[in-house]
């Protein structure tokens, strides 16, 4: 089933940050030799987008979150840094092992930062309705005015944004409870401070440029949140082998959705590992 979790209490391993420090926490053991995939979440830090898509990833990866609590306000310097030291333990042990990196969002956000320095790390890169194009928008100039809501109505502002992050006739109950648990773990203040981290985002074409794996632009053209299609399409231009896949109908937390299924993406657009089933 697309999308389906049944897997998941056995294939996912999930890595945090507690103190500037990475931890490997294993929920079950992976598939030895299989391609690593590292996901890079979005705004929320949590794995809720991978759990919804492990049950088919684990055919072809050993899939893994880089969670970020809810209380971190880690720059960007700092995130890069974790992410490439974890990625180069991994890489050290298994040295002829691919690594896929896949960006969401705010995720992607760092996932391009991550490309800026270690491309040669990875194999190929994924991104999904990056949020590079949050400074571009008129309502990032509210960022400020985040970190002043009471803690006892931020649940409700959370609430009030759900329409806007997602399709919610494409997202069962179940998850869109989910959803609005995990962003409701992150406070006031790192929300703040995560906002003002995409404000002050950058991109370096030079950069982009000299990344020569190929790369993978997933839009979907019903975010509400963020112009995702149009800036899939000026992030193409930059990268020398990329391609682009829009879903028509989907949100900005489109892998949350019942219909998609991040497998069937890369099986589409050719970009599983030589080794899947």
């Amino acid at each position: 089933m697309p999308g389906g979790n049944s897997h998941i209490g056995r294939t996912l391993l999930r890595v945090s940050i507690r103190s500037n420090q990475l931890h490997l926490t294993p929920r079950g053991p992976a598939r030895d030799g299989a391609p690593l995939l590292i996901f890079l979440p979005g705004m929320d830090g949590s794995d809720l987008s991978l759990q919804s898509q492990i049950g088919e990833l684990a055919l072809a990866f050993d899939a893994r979150c880089f969670c970020i609590p809810g209380d971190d306000t880690t720059d960007w310097v700092g995130l890069v840094n974790q992410v490439v030291e974890l990625v180069a333990i991994e890489k050290q042990a298994l040295p002829q092992r691919p690594i896929y990196l896949c960006g969401e969002s705010f995720g992607a956000c760092l996932a391009l930062k991550v490309m800026g320095h270690r491309p040669d790390l990875f194999e190929r890169l994924i991104l999904i309705n990056p949020a590079s194009s949050f400074n571009r928008q008129p309502w990032n100039s509210l960022v400020p005015l985040v970190q002043w809501v009471p803690d006892i109505t931020y649940p409700w502002a959370a609430l009030g944004l759900l329409p806007f992050l997602s399709a919610l006739d494409r997202i069962s109950a179940p998850k869109r409870q989910a959803l609005l648990r995990a962003m409701q773990q992150v406070t006031p203040k790192t929300t703040a401070w995560r906002m003002k981290l995409l404000r002050e985002f950058q991109l370096n074409p030079s950069q982009l440029a000299q990344v020569t794996l190929p790369v993978l632009l997933v839009a979907a053209a019903a975010d509400r949140l963020l112009p995702s299609v149009s800036e899939v399409k000026r992030l193409a231009h930059m990268f020398p082998q990329a391609q682009t896949t829009t879903l028509r109908h989907s949100g900005h937390v489109c892998l949350l959705e019942s219909e998609v299924s991040l497998y069937g993406i890369l099986q589409r657009a050719q970009f599983m590992p030589a080794v899947a089933v």
